[in-house]
Order: structure tokens, then sequence, then C-alpha cells
């Protein structure tokens, strides 16, 4: 992805039949599928189902294989239910003749009701990061130039991890904190486009958090996304800088979870993801 353009028109994908959708893929080196793009497609293919003013809330997902870049993917959706508040796609990504990706996506008609949030930690800003891109290529991951390639549309400013850079916190003893967004803004105001690219970009470095308690790095850790989830909270933009505040709060048996609250630059919590991924130390 080298132009946030490019990275918009992997958003639009192809009708091929009745709630069935097929997404082309970017060139790339890297010999697997990047997962934040197969939830970012399944995610728009799912709302082309969804009724007129319903909004997504949340999805639920699961990494099945790893995806092939040398063709397209298609993206099978089910109607759950269409409920008058609510809706529910499933959404199955399939290559070769099989499932690859399972994601399931709730829509609300949005409406009005208490409100409440976790307060905003304390952080520098996004000129007080490091280049993501820097931070890979100095820390030895083998992949660092063909991932740097792959997210060049995404500027990511990584402030710290809890061995390198950040104070300890007495409840949370793996934290990573980084901003993220969209480069050179968004031509468009459309939610979906926007949530997508959000969808694409939350897969950046979030397992990353489940190693930061241990004296190791990615470049000596087999990594691999198991599931993932976003709870979305308030709108937002994907072109203006968010808080990545991440956390994980147990690691065992050769996988790690890791929890993120999303958060505007004037403080609003977006957005809540977690995942859960393989970290097997390289043997």
């Amino acid at each position: 992805m080298t132009s946030v353009e490019e990275l918009v028109a992997l958003l639009d994908l192809e009708d091929i039949d009745a709630d069935l959708f097929r997404g082309a893929q970017p060139r790339s080196p890297r010999p697997r599928v990047y997962g934040g793009q197969v939830a970012a497609q399944a995610l728009v293919a799912a709302t082309r189902t969804a009724g007129e003013g319903f909004a997504v809330h949340s999805l639920h997902s699961y990494f099945l294989l790893p995806g092939d870049y040398s063709v397209p993917i298609v993206y099978d959706v089910e109607r759950i239910r269409d409920g008058r508040s609510f809706l529910t796609r499933r959404v199955v990504a399939r290559q070769h003749g099989r499932p690859i990706y399972f994601q399931t996506v709730n829509f609300q008609l949005p409406e009005e009701g208490w409100e409440h949030q976790d307060a905003m930690p304390e952080v520098g800003g996004p000129d007080d990061g490091v280049d993501m891109a820097d931070l890979m290529r100095r820390s030895g991951t083998a992949e660092a130039d063909a991932l740097a390639e792959e997210w060049s549309a995404i500027d990511v400013r990584h402030l710290g991890t809890t061995r390198r850079g950040l104070a300890p916190h007495p409840e949370h003893p793996s934290r990573a904190q980084l901003w993220l967004r969209v480069r050179d803004g968004l031509a468009t105001d459309d939610p979906v486009i926007h949530l997508g690219l959000f969808t694409y970009a939350s897969d950046i470095s979030l397992l990353g958090a489940a190693l930061a308690a241990h004296d190791t790095t990615p470049a000596r850790t087999m990594m691999a996304s198991l599931d993932h989830t976003i709870w979305f909270h308030r709108p937002f933009r994907a072109d203006e800088w968010w808080l990545y505040d991440q956390w994980s709060p147990s690691a065992s048996g050769g996988r790690g979870l890791s929890l993120g609250r999303v958060y505007t630059q004037d403080g609003r919590l977006v957005a809540t993801v977690a995942q859960e991924g393989l970290i097997r130390p390289v043997r």
C-alpha cells in the first residue's frame, strides 16, 4: 500500500452475486495476507448488506488459515438477524475453496443513551513517538522492509513499551502505546471507509503488547493472530491521530492476549480492541 488511494481502493469490493463479494489483493512480497486487510474487507462486505441508517457497533473474528496474495478473496455474507434496532451478519472469507477467516458483525440504529468512558492516559503527542518502520528495522525484524511498504499508507508513531520507555504500571505488567492515523487525509466522509481503514490499522502491533514484558522481540518470536474483536463506541475519522493504548493481561501456553483502548487526541474513547495470538519462541 504505497498510497492512501490504493488502500481505499482495496475496500472497493466487487459484487459477484447476492451477498457475495470479491476483494482485490495488493502487491506484496510477504508470504501471507495481512490480517487487518481481510478483517477490513469482510467488514465492508457485511456493511453492503445492512439496512440504511444502521451503523456497525462490533465485530468478532477468527483467523483460520494464512491468506494467499496471488488470488482474490471471496466474501460470503449470511444474514443472521434483521431486527428493528439491531442487525447481525456472518462473513466467511474463502480462497482456493477453503475458509480462511470468519467474522460476525453487529449493527445498530443510532440512539441516545447513558454516557461514560475511561479517562485517556497522560502521554506524549505523536511528535514524541518513533516511526514504527524505523523501530522494526532497528530491532532486526526480518519482514521490516516488507511491512513498512505494506503499511506505508498508515502513519505509526511508537511511544514505548513496558521494557522500553513506559513507566511501570502496578496493574498491567505488559504495555505498549502508539499513535496512528491514515496518512495525507481522506477525501471522503463515508463512515464505512473510515471504519474499514481503522479496522485495517487496528491489527498493527497489537499482539506485540503481549511481548512487552519479556526479553524478546518480534524478530525472535513466531507470531500469528488467532482472533480479533473490535467494539466501536463513538464516531471518529481514521485520518486523524488516535492513541492506541495497549496492554496484555495474560500470556501462557504459547498464546498472548492483548487489549487496546483507542482515543482521539481530544480524549474521546472511540473503540476497544482485543486480540489473542500465537507468541512462540523461534527455535
